[in-house]
């Protein structure tokens, strides 16, 4: 019995030391693992120190960042205040300061995202995407593409099916991309010598920047043309820019000539205009700028329907820089998500359309107190997304100095210190200028007040004057003031 006992310790014995063999490989094998979730608040710092930046107060009138200048003491942001406010906490107000209206920058969506900060905030971890590429060899989230095309199809605003989707740098350079692969698409197609370079037109009034970027870019195979009357539709290769709603004037707009068409719909969403129906054309470009109000991330993404040309936007994305930082990718899938949750993007269609078509009522109800200024006419439209004719709500007032002797609009508004764009940027009359609606709701208001100035006539008396004052009244953009002018 007792070589027995023997051969059955020893068989404890080697089973023992297999299973610690075995507990101690997998140890170290999880062990880097294990150091990482084993801290799951490696990222209350960063949230403890973004919270204290955001909770500064500036006096409602500006904003403290993580990334900004830095107080005297090197611990804490200073606030950057809004426009004609200053000092410390951007109490100081002041009165008579050139007020910039120009630039559309979409700072108009900053209370919603305040509502929302938890859902949309971001974290990203240090080893976050430290590759140059995403695990399938691409330069674009599978996962943000999916997020993309869910979001126009509950928007009803674009027909995506049978497209291929290319990401950039916001649209501007997207539009140098499909610029470039439609020309080289051209130029495949023709027959040696080399042709002419195609031209590339807009119908104006135009974004100024198709012409700078064009002209900026332009080499042997495309150069900028201006306006569509400079091309034929028969004998030339056209390249046509085509922008629905039109930045300046918000029109919707299609193709005047029989070129290729780029189409800019950096505003074709339901907070800016009426959706007839989905667009669906070979080149279609949005942008998270003006949907979400993100101009800062710089991301924009295309819809191409030509496999060639969708390659060559690729290369070209590819070339210029490999793609969109992924850290960029990560806030708009977040940001989109967060508009997404319930498969309802209302939530904020309906917020920054009461505020935009708010805004514009206001404006037209200043104009038309005098006969010194006109704005564009935009009649109310059936919305597909809202199922309802609804009013305009545009992104820019297309303003028109009507006195024969006020032959520069832009210096009009100067001595009321407005700073708009002259409609000479726009390839339009120097009668013209175009004001933002998309800045903050201290800047419209100082706007709106400047403007009843403007459309004041002096010969009225002190009294008339007062209750023009009285008709435009200063909502705050709070989700009661909203609720109130629904």
């Amino acid at each position: 019995m007792k070589p027995a006992w023997i051969g059955l310790g020893l068989f404890f014995c080697t089973l023992f030391l297999l299973l610690a063999s075995l507990g101690l490989n997998l140890f170290f094998f999880i062990n880097p693992y294990l150091s990482i979730s084993a801290t799951p608040n490696w990222s209350q710092g960063a949230a403890k120190e973004a919270e204290a930046v955001a909770a500064i107060a500036c006096s409602g009138h500006g904003r403290a960042y993580v990334d900004g200048v830095l107080s005297s003491d090197q611990k804490t942001p200073i606030c950057e205040c809004n426009s004609c406010y200053s000092g410390p906490d951007c109490s100081q107000f002041s009165p008579h300061c050139p007020l910039e209206a120009q630039i559309g920058d979409p700072l108009y969506l900053e209370p919603f995202w305040e509502d929302h900060a938890a859902a949309a905030a971001v974290v990203i971890s240090s080893w976050h995407r430290m590759s140059y590429d995403y695990p399938d060899g691409s330069y674009i989230s599978e996962q943000l593409e999916n997020r993309i095309r869910q979001l126009h199809t509950v928007s009803k605003n674009a027909i995506i099916d049978g497209k291929r989707i290319v990401f950039g740098l916001g649209s501007t350079q997207l539009l140098n991309a499909a610029t470039y692969a439609l020309a080289v698409k051209f130029n495949s197609s023709s027959p040696a010598p080399a042709p002419a370079p195609t031209k590339v037109v807009a119908a104006s009034p135009f974004y100024p920047y198709y012409r700078r970027q064009t002209e900026f870019f332009q080499n042997g195979i495309f150069e900028f043309a201006g306006d569509v009357s400079n091309a034929s539709a028969d004998g030339d290769r056209v390249i046509e820019f085509v922008t629905s709603p039109n930045n300046p004037d918000g029109s919707l707009r299609g193709p005047v000539l029989q070129g290729k068409t780029i189409h800019d719909l950096a505003y074709y969403w339901p907070h800016y205009t009426a959706i007839p129906g989905p667009v669906d054309e070979d080149v279609m470009l949005f942008t998270m700028s003006k949907f979400t109000g993100h101009a800062g991330s710089r991301f924009g993404w295309a819809f191409v329907r030509d496999e060639d040309v969708y390659a060559t936007m690729t290369n070209f994305i590819e070339l210029a820089g490999m793609g969109v930082p992924r850290e960029v990718q990560l806030r708009a899938l977040k940001v989109i998500e967060t508009i997404l949750q319930g498969n309802d993007v209302a939530e904020l269609f309906e917020h920054a359309y009461a505020k935009m078509s708010y805004r514009w009522r206001i404006v037209n109800e200043v104009i038309s107190l005098s006969n010194r200024f006109s704005i564009q006419h935009l009649p109310p439209l059936y919305c597909t997304y809202f199922n309802r004719v609804r009013d305009s709500s545009p992104a820019y007032v297309w303003l028109k100095c009507e006195r024969e002797e006020e032959v520069d609009c832009e210096k009009v508004l100067e001595t009321e210190n407005i700073i708009g764009r002259g409609g000479v940027e726009f390839n339009a009359d120097s009668h013209y200028v175009r004001l933002n609606l998309l800045m903050r709701d201290d800047d419209f208001n100082i706007m709106i007040s400047r403007l009843n100035q403007l459309v004041y006539d002096k010969k009225n008396s002190a009294k008339a004057k007062a209750a023009l004052n009285d008709r435009i009244p200063m909502v705050p953009f709070t989700r009661a003031g909203l609720a109130a002018v629904r």
